[in-house]
């Protein structure tokens, strides 16, 4: 699965009810891909490809590790722990993905 696969299917996981009220953009820097970032606003989302000018979280990480989150295979903060996942900005943004997306 691609990277840009990997994200079409984060969209269409996408739960609008988690993100009622909320104004957030994730940030993803794919190490060996593109940069792609997540805009959440008011229970919407939507995906756009390059850097944002101010993300509320960046994530850093390689293909494998996004698609191993996505797919549920790889626990988000096990793969923070292990050094495979680095955040920059309101790092505990990065939590609410889970109730924001259904992975696996």
């Amino acid at each position: 699965m691609s990277v840009a696969q990997v994200f079409d299917k984060l969209e269409q996981n996408f739960n609008a009810d988690a993100a009622e009220g909320l104004d957030l953009v994730f940030q993803f820097d794919i190490e060996d891909d593109k940069t792609y970032h997540l805009v959440i606003n008011d229970g919407t989302c939507k995906l756009h490809e390059g850097a944002h000018d101010d993300p509320s979280v960046t994530l850093i990480m390689n293909a494998e590790t996004l698609q191993g989150i996505v797919s549920g295979e790889t626990d988000g903060m096990q793969a923070f722990m292990a050094g495979q996942l680095r955040a920059e900005g309101d790092m505990m943004l990065a939590t609410k993905l889970g109730e924001l997306f259904k992975m696996g």
